[in-house]
């Protein structure tokens, strides 16, 4: 009389489980911001950092890119991490935009 309840129990945690993997899987890949998103495009974002025009951004330095940002929300050595100016979308590590604090 057990089993079929063992069976029932393991089944749904089989579920449970592979839904909260999905889940993670998902959350992980979210989509990077398109430097032609209007909120990307207001903040001057450029995926690769060494091709912000320095003529119309006067305040970017060689050297300052999102992974060493105040604001970037992944590891330093990250291909990609998350930004709250750009809420649920990644920004290259690479990057750069108007908005750049130096990390403390």
């Amino acid at each position: 009389m057990n089993q079929p309840t063992n069976r029932r129990v393991f089944m749904m945690q089989t579920i449970s489980v592979a839904g909260v993997a999905a889940f993670a899987t998902t959350a992980a890949q979210a989509a990077m911001v398109d430097e032609k998103d209007p909120q990307a495009a207001g903040l001057n974002y450029k995926a690769d950092a060494t091709k912000v025009d320095k003529a119309k951004q006067p305040k970017y330095a060689a050297g300052q890119q999102c992974s060493n940002c105040a604001l970037f929300q992944g590891k330093a050595a990250d291909a990609a991490g998350g930004c709250p100016l750009f809420a649920g979308k990644q920004v290259a590590g690479k990057g750069w935009c108007s908005a750049y604090a130096k990390k403390a």
